[in-house]
């Protein structure tokens, strides 16, 4: 582990009572792989309990912030605040790669900034969170660091990458696209797909997430930057 969890702590103005659910919050189950005979345990438990918590208290922060809104529109607004892509940027901005335990293999193969890996991180957190301190110190977690970050203006402002390379192939007539889910990895309880979208018999960028919609999103982005760069050099 690079970082020092005392050092989190102290960024994130938290001082959690049991330090061991933290330390559990941050150690992959590759890790306790690699040292069976420690007392490790890993984060896969914590982190069905923080989506349950995620899920819950998105909600009740949506409910309240929006009270004229009818129940279609706060799910697809909940969706793109708990959908893998936002949970990968919440980790991110808060560096929560830097603290996690990895097993050797998965270190080599840059497991730290596997978007699934720290999206399971940040949900594993919020489960610390919660067997620690409540409910209520969840909700402050999150007006803190998730919902400050969040722009509203009519609808929440987040990224259908999708939709913006339909729109820009459409525009210049560049062909018609096709997503491909190529593979389908790990246990049920954490699935992982991989997703490619095609034109015109060419891949043009591959994308892995949590549900094969994340996957397909993750390809479209990959595919927006390869237009986009191959644009600005014609």
């Amino acid at each position: 582990m690079n970082g020092d969890l005392k050092q989190l702590q102290q960024k994130l103005g938290l001082s959690f009572q049991n330090r061991q659910l933290l330390k559990q919050a941050f150690t992959h189950a590759s890790y306790v792989n690699e040292h069976r005979f420690s007392q490790y345990e890993d984060n896969e438990r914590l982190e069905f309990l923080g989506d349950a918590v995620l899920e819950l208290t998105v909600s009740e922060h949506l409910y309240r912030l929006f009270p004229d809104r009818p129940e279609g529109e706060l799910t697809k607004l909940r969706a793109a605040i708990v959908c893998e892509p936002s949970l990968v940027r919440f980790a991110e901005s808060l560096e929560f790669g830097h603290y996690v335990l990895l097993g050797k293999g998965e270190e080599l193969t840059g497991g730290r900034t596997r978007p699934a890996l720290l999206a399971d991180v940040f949900e594993s957190f919020i489960g610390a969170l919660y067997l620690d301190q409540g409910l209520e110190a969840v909700t402050a977690f999150l007006h803190r660091h998730v919902f400050s970050q969040l722009t509203f203006d009519g609808k929440l402002q987040t990224s259908d990458y999708k939709t913006e390379l339909q729109e820009l192939t459409q525009h210049h007539n560049m062909g018609t696209l096709e997503y491909r889910i190529i593979e389908e990895r790990g246990p049920a309880h954490e699935r992982e797909f991989v997703s490619e979208v095609w034109m015109e018999g060419r891949a043009l960028g591959r994308g892995t997430g949590r549900s094969k919609k994340e996957a397909e999103q993750q390809a479209a982005a990959v595919a927006l930057n390869v237009l986009k760069a191959s644009d600005s050099r014609d």
